[in-house]
């Protein structure tokens, strides 16, 4: 058991309890403490409906809940075992004044000045600032302050991320051979033990190869064919392997991470489209980043034209399957109808909140900028005979508080790895044209 003398103080950003409301209870035996500043800026996110309003109001309660009969400024237990103490830390004066030197009087610098005041009172601890504000630890350790990220849910090494397929070279030509014939071949016949569940393989000998995946139902490797999806013909072996897990009945969740032009959202909508009748509706979402991370108020016109242009991009990867055929043709008219019957929504992540997930195909663009809740919160709410698919590139983050470790996506791909009902895979080549591939390589 660590000593009382080896115990950090951790404190808490407003970043951190905005995105997990539990983070108080992730510290182990050290104790944590929040500054009253926090408290006030939380305040003012109870009201809404976006995740972040319900992170806010479950930290409140929580912390109201711990407090019991206790003062806020008070060390206060925190329940479960093994567990350490927390407090609210008021506004105590340290010897150097943070909203001087950076020259500007703001929560942030409110924030620091409350944890460098701790640090100077228990100047026999290590006092430490979690926040998922890069810039705030820049400033804290340009004052002699210790600071790091908050780590709970946070992908630790992004080499080792799964991406769903693996390349075998040197492979036997009789077992090719037999692939080809047979359409598959038991997994002892190429592994000594079970391969990850829905994982794809691209086995070669020399100039011969054949692209498979492990089916964890019958324990066989199996042949993957090439398949056209409402027009849209997979170009290399991992569109083929994302084609094929999402017209997959047996897997009922898909991520599928790349780049930009990687063709990700398209793959996913034209494989959803070619399943339509098996689901009551389609949803293509996406979340709402807006520009410099201002709210959508800002801008003028309805809510309609507001939205509209976080949308487009969805419209777009639309169109281009519909555009494949001429105006006249049944299929251009069936798409048109999908739309006008609401057979298929092109909508805000947002807008979907409450509405039944029953029987739905749920696409989720751009989930790269949503939190781990807000990923688990979707997964959830499905119910029977939906499926759900998320795209999006780990590495383009529009959102201030997340990065490629600690985003809902990367989360999701690391965390549910080898599970019967789920396949996951990275798409590497770019296929939109040599001159967005140019800008993806080199700029």
């Amino acid at each position: 058991m660590a000593k009382k003398s080896e115990r950090k103080i951790f404190v808490l950003d407003t970043s951190v309890l905005l995105y997990d409301h539990n983070s108080i209870h992730n510290f182990q035996e050290h104790d944590v403490a929040i500054p009253i500043t926090v408290l006030e800026e939380l305040d003012n996110f109870k009201k809404g409906n976006d995740t972040i309003n319900f992170e806010a109001r479950e930290f409140i309660r929580n912390l109201d809940k711990l407090s019991g009969e206790y003062t806020l400024t008070d060390w206060i237990p925190i329940n479960g075992r093994g567990r350490g103490r927390f407090k609210v830390l008021m506004g105590d004066k340290a010897s150097v004044d943070a909203q001087i030197v950076f020259g500007e009087r703001k929560a942030d610098h409110r924030i620091l000045n409350a944890a460098l005041a701790l640090s100077e009172k228990e100047n026999n601890r290590k006092v430490v600032l979690v926040t998922k504000d890069v810039n705030l630890r820049l400033k804290a350790k340009s004052l002699n302050l210790a600071a790091e990220d908050y780590e709970t849910g946070k992908i630790k090494n992004l080499d080792t991320l799964h991406t769903g397929k693996t390349t075998m070279e040197g492979v036997k030509q009789s077992i090719i051979d037999m692939i080809y014939a047979d359409g598959f071949i038991t997994y002892d016949l190429l592994f000594d033990e079970k391969p990850s569940a829905n994982h794809y393989f691209i086995l070669k000998n020399n100039k011969t190869s054949v692209l498979c995946t492990y089916n964890p139902q019958n324990e066989s490797i199996e042949k993957v064919d090439k398949r056209n999806a409402y027009g849209i013909k997979p170009r290399n072996a991992e569109q083929t392997f994302a084609m094929h897990a999402v017209l997959n009945p047996n897997i009922q969740l898909v991520t599928i991470q790349g780049v930009a032009g990687t063709g990700k959202t398209l793959l996913a909508l034209a494989a959803g489209m070619e399943q339509k009748q098996n689901f009551r509706q389609i949803y293509l979402a996406r979340p709402i980043v807006p520009l410099s991370n201002k709210d959508i108020g800002y801008l003028p016109g309805d809510i309609k034209s507001k939205i509209n242009p976080y949308m487009e991009p969805l419209w777009d990867n639309l169109k281009l399957i519909q555009n494949q055929w001429k105006e006249t043709d049944k299929e251009y008219q069936k798409i048109t109808d999908m739309v006008n019957q609401e057979k298929l929504l092109v909508t805000p992540l947002a807008y979907i909140r409450g509405r039944s997930l029953s029987n739905i195909l749920f696409i989720i663009d751009e989930a790269q900028n949503l939190t781990p809740l807000e990923v688990k919160t979707i997964i959830t709410r499905a119910g029977e005979g939906s499926k759900i698919v998320f795209t999006g590139d780990i590495f383009q983050i529009d959102t201030p508080y997340l990065d490629a470790q600690s985003n809902g996506l990367s989360y999701l791909i690391d965390r549910i790895k080898d599970n019967p009902l789920y396949a996951h895979i990275t798409l590497e080549k770019g296929e939109r044209s040599e001159l967005a591939n140019l800008a993806n390589h080199l700029l």
